[in-house]
């Protein structure tokens, strides 16, 4: 454990010097907030150099070595430098801003150990996909330039959006730990962000809301923020939806099983219920950064959190900008690179978020524009962001083929008791919280309508914090977000009754992120206005009552993965022992394998199928092979043909006789080693062993595993 605290350390290291290398320009942007976007400048800092790395290495200008990376960090630094140095002025650390940073920095370090010991419990990289994200990682790794090949369709690139893959790459090379280890950090840091970048914008709400003129109140009480702050972190980071909470009274207190009899609550339940609870043909996802953290499968859409997170900050300050009537015509374009990143790390993640742009762009242009106007001055804006995104991220397009297969309308839809159990929680918050804002306008419109009474309603949004009507906006954004997979969906590979899974998934994966950081800000922002002590109470404790809902999920899924967190229980961070217990002769080839080869040679190994340990070699690895998992090479090729005709050909060149016609299949696919071991054996009955000694030479054995080099 000690030892793994000191690469945890040696890894947060590099991610603080970076963050503090880029605080310059986080304190240009983000000027208003009362951290100055200290934490950002982390993710601003990697964004920067990653992309700039990517860039070089898709160019063929710079290899993908340790020493660009460090070369394009120093050129960063030295950008930060000089702002520093031309605006001084600006930059003054008093006392109580470094207590905030140091605060601040505390957060992240603290999530980051936590989370890192956490998966030292478990921290096999199998199961689920954790094969395919480590294969990218290592891929991204060997390769000399971009993009990555792709591990299990020799002579192809990636064909996915594998930024955030990349990125694990970049800091592996920064920090120069294994990637059995990286990828573990790498988990653990997503959640570290999650966790202190909701803080710093949920306080940061807070904190705006104070500097508005017309509250009636004062709201200086700095625990309000930090509570505020803290109950966000909580709730995106850790929390879930009611499922948890709702099943478990049913089944503990209740004595009901589950919808599969069960009598104990399973974690993953929370995030396949509509479908599964009845069992019926419209099976769905809706999972949640809390699942992703104890999972662990190293996905786009977890690694596009301190992209999103830093995003919504940009919008919340663009949106300040405009109610000022900012004329800084440049700041929507800061969104550009922005929007590149995400489309090359989770592309879902591109349209949900220029849909938020548009419409923070839409309200902040109303303020001071008729509503025409603003709407012309909203699409030409986004027009030119999007422009302004195609030359960042036309060299990754131009190796990537698209795997939607168009739009469709929905063939079933979601029960409405289980929508209210999977996002009852926001909405009741998000119905209170305007309920408190208009309770006057709504009386009256109550009144007009069963009264008849004639009076003039006044819903008027202009008058209302800025913090308050951005709140609005990204509760609209969510709340739309989870509408749209009722009605329409992505069409891709998966059979009818899942044909919605993935549209449901990736939309409100991103729902319950807003609603989770708006959250805090509004339990704390209506209780702590309210008069009245007895309703100020009885509003408190509705409030702690579905915090408490949503945060209990961790009881049951680190639990459930993890097991009890007992000293004599932990594992470390190393990633691949599960290959030295079960396959000890596999570990030892591809520790020779790793130590030995260099570039990106192709190695034959057995074909298997999706969510199997088969393909352990390139996964482990990254030195690519003709098949991989199979149903996720359907997927990215957008057919079967060609998986499936590769998958014959390596069962031949594996079990046939025929040395001429092996040879030529070997070269083909310009194969350089031959991996044999126990799943060879068990996938290929027929396998025949000793031809491979008269075409190659076995340059490695250890108990079933033998390599052989061909000539």
């Amino acid at each position: 454990m000690l030892s793994d605290f000191g690469n945890i350390l040696w890894w947060w290291f590099f991610i603080f010097i970076i963050g503090l290398g880029f605080l310059p320009t986080a304190m240009v942007i983000f000027g208003r907030f009362f951290d100055k976007g200290y934490l950002f400048a982390k993710v601003i800092g990697i964004l920067f150099s990653s992309y700039l790395v990517w860039l070089l290495a898709s160019l063929k200008l710079l290899p993908f070595f340790r020493e660009s990376v460090f070369l394009v960090l120093v050129f960063g630094l030295a950008l930060n430098l000089l702002l520093f140095v031309k605006n001084k002025e600006k930059f003054k650390l008093d006392r109580s801003f470094l207590i905030i940073l140091s605060g601040e920095e505390f957060l992240f370090l603290g999530a980051l150990v936590a989370w890192g010991l956490v998966r030292g419990f478990q921290p096999d990289i199998q199961g689920l996909e954790k094969f395919m994200d480590f294969g990218f990682v290592n891929s991204a790794l060997r390769s000399k330039f971009m993009p990555p090949p792709d591990i299990w369709f020799a002579g192809k690139s990636i064909n996915y959006y594998y930024f955030g893959h990349f990125i694990a790459a970049f800091l592996t090379k920064l920090s120069g730990l294994d990637s059995a280890i990286t990828y573990n950090l790498m988990i653990a840091t997503l959640f570290s962000f999650t966790f202190s970048l909701a803080f710093s914008i949920t306080g940061n709400l807070f904190y705006l809301l104070t500097k508005e003129k017309s509250l009636r109140f004062s709201f200086g009480k700095s625990y309000l923020l930090v509570f505020a702050g803290l109950a966000s972190s909580v709730l995106v980071s850790l929390g879930a939806n009611l499922h948890p909470a709702f099943y478990n009274v049913k089944m503990s207190l209740l004595k009901i099983p589950y919808c599969d009899g069960a009598s104990f609550y399973w974690y993953p339940n929370a995030t396949r219920y509509i479908g599964y609870c009845p069992d019926v043909e419209d099976k769905t996802i809706h999972e949640f950064p809390s699942y992703s953290f104890v999972v662990s499968d190293l996905h786009g859409h977890v690694s596009d959190l301190p992209f999103v997170f830093l995003f919504i900050a940009l919008l919340l300050n663009l949106f300040l900008s405009l109610k000022e009537n900012n004329r800084n015509r440049f700041l929507p374009f800061l969104f550009s690179p922005l929007l590149s990143i995400m489309y090359m790390t989770n592309q879902w993640d591109f349209p949900i978020y220029l849909l938020a742009l548009g419409l923070t762009l839409l309200a902040g242009y109303s303020y001071h524009h008729k509503l025409r106007e603003a709407f012309f001055k909203t699409a030409l804006t986004c027009f030119l962001v999007i422009v302004a995104v195609i030359p960042l991220i036309l060299p990754f397009q131009l190796g990537f083929e698209s795997i939607a297969k168009g739009v469709a309308l929905v063939n079933s839809r979601s029960r409405f008791y289980q929508l209210l159990i999977l996002w009852g929680a926001p909405w009741a918050l998000g119905v209170l919280f305007i309920s408190y804002l208009f309770g006057k306008e709504i009386v009256s419109l109550v009144k007009r309508v069963f009264r008849k009474v004639p009076k003039t309603l006044n819903f008027n949004l202009k008058t209302l914090p800025a913090a308050d009507s951005f709140a609005l906006i990204l509760f609209a954004v969510a709340t739309f977000l989870i509408i749209i997979p009722e009605i329409i969906y992505l069409k891709d590979i998966y059979i009818a009754s899942y044909h919605r899974a993935n549209t449901m998934f990736k939309l409100t994966y991103q729902s319950f992120v807003m609603f989770s950081l708006l959250s805090g800000y509004i339990m704390f922002r209506v209780a702590s206005q309210i008069k009245r002590v007895l309703v100020r109470k009885t509003v408190s404790f509705l409030f702690f009552l579905i915090f408490s809902s949503l945060a209990v999920y961790p009881l049951y899924s680190i639990k459930g993965y993890y097991g009890d967190l007992k000293k004599e229980n932990y594992k470390g961070l190393y990633g691949l022992n599960f290959l030295k217990r079960e396959y000890p002769g596999d570990y030892e080839a591809i520790n020779w394998l790793n130590k030995n080869i260099k570039g990106q040679p192709v190695v034959l190994e057995a074909v298997g199928d999706s969510y199997t340990d088969y393909n352990r070699v390139s996964m482990a690895t990254g030195l690519p092979t003709v098949q991989g998992w199979l149903v996720h090479e359907w997927l990215w090729r957008g057919s079967f043909d060609e998986p499936g005709k590769r998958s014959g050909e390596v069962k031949t060149i594996y079990e046939s006789s025929n040395i001429n016609q092996v040879k030529e299949l070997l070269k083909k696919y310009e194969v350089k080693y031959v991996f044999i071991s126990k799943l060879e054996k068990q996938k290929y009955p027929q396998l025949n062993e000793a031809k491979f000694e008269k075409i190659g030479k076995k340059v490695f054995k250890s108990g079933e595993a033998s390599v052989y080099e061909l000539f």
